[in-house]
């Protein structure tokens, strides 16, 4: 599943609760994990100091996460965070990164530069956002958005190998259309498809997954389907595109326009894994 797991701590929030919690569930306790701590850029002349903060920022994780530092490969890097994040994970080849979030809407987010932000709009990687304001629980009810397509297959292939090895854990897959579709001749129409597929992808993996199909807009029907199931962990699967122009320079057409990951980022009521398209494929 994961084998090598980015963290990317400030030294606020819930990241390591989530971490710890992720560490309970057996195929995840072999996983090695990478502390990440940045060092602004202008830290200038007092960079020492920086560093020396950093360090006790980095121990205090290490301790609260209840590790032995043998166990924790320790990174400290000066630079702008949300750059450094990515290239950190380029350079691990990291599986999944973990970051804390503020929950920012896509405004306040490119108004006060928000790492997560830009992590979570350009990473290929799986990442896993935990808002500050969230009570962070034991994971046992996993809620995957279903799609019909191949990044949607990932979300499930994921979501299932999480849950299986969850004693008592279980699995909702959830599809959302924006309205009701006339069912076929055969009496089926195409969300029952979509989702008989996903149950039986499920299947496969060892998992039975509840379907359940909602109409309405996407963003906010997921995130209440969540709530409603007292979901511990929402998977969801993204297509939405990227920058092509530069990957230092933030899209703004996209943060400010409709993307629905980015609503479930900000409103879900549970740590958010998203799974993107990978490069090349598609």
């Amino acid at each position: 599943m994961f084998r090598n797991v980015l963290i990317a701590d400030s030294g606020k929030g819930h990241v390591e609760e989530m971490v710890r919690m992720l560490r309970d569930i057996p195929a995840v306790r072999q996983t090695r994990l990478n502390l990440l701590h940045v060092v602004p850029e202008q830290a200038g002349e007092n960079f020492q100091e920086h560093w020396q903060k950093a360090a006790g920022i980095v121990a205090e994780a290490v301790g609260r996460l209840g590790l032995d530092p043998s166990e924790v490969n320790t990174i400290i890097r000066q630079g702008d965070a949300k750059q450094t994040v990515l290239k950190v994970a380029d350079e691990l080849d990291a599986d999944l990164i973990v970051m804390g979030s503020r929950g920012l809407s896509r405004l306040q987010s490119i108004l006060s530069n928000s790492a997560s932000q830009y992590v979570f709009q350009l990473s290929t990687r799986p990442m896993l956002l935990v808002r500050d304001d969230l009570y962070v629980r034991h994971i046992n009810r996993v809620m995957v958005t279903v799609d019909g397509t191949g990044v949607g297959d990932d979300a499930i292939r994921l979501a299932c190998e999480l849950v299986r090895e969850i004693p008592g854990g279980t699995l909702t897959g959830v599809h959302v259309t924006r309205q009701d579709i006339t069912p076929s001749r055969g009496g089926k129409s195409p969300a029952d498809e979509v989702l008989e597929k996903a149950v039986q992808r499920a299947r496969a993996f060892g998992v039975e997954m509840k379907a359940v199909h909602r109409t309405g807009d996407i963003g906010r029907t997921v995130c209440a389907a969540a709530e409603e199931t007292k979901a511990d962990l929402l998977v969801i699967a993204s297509q939405d595109r990227r920058p092509v122009v530069a990957k230092a320079l933030v899209d703004l057409d996209r943060l400010l326009g409709s993307s629905v990951s980015d609503y479930i980022r900000v409103h879900a009521p549970a740590p958010v894994l998203l799974v993107r398209e990978p490069e090349g494929r598609g």
